[in-house]
């Protein structure tokens, strides 16, 4: 038997087209309300995930995943 996904893991982070990791930032969530609506808006969206290829080969044993941690574009 080969290594497994691991799930709560693929469930926080999508993996684009071209193979980059992005995640949601963390703790955007609650407590918005009495924020203004231009802060409520910077809040959405995805941020670039880094991990190193240690963390990603155990825990996305088998996705296709470009390494970005170099320096420069990536």
């Amino acid at each position: 038997m080969g290594a497994k996904t691991n799930k709560s893991f693929t469930k926080r982070i999508k993996v684009t087209k071209n193979g980059k990791l992005v995640a949601r930032k963390p703790g955007r969530n609650h407590f918005n309300a009495k924020e203004s609506r231009t802060s409520q808006l910077e809040k959405k969206g995805y941020a670039g995930l880094f991990l190193k290829n240690k963390v990603k080969s155990d825990n996305l044993p088998h996705h296709k995943t470009r390494n970005t941690n170099k320096q420069g574009r990536g």
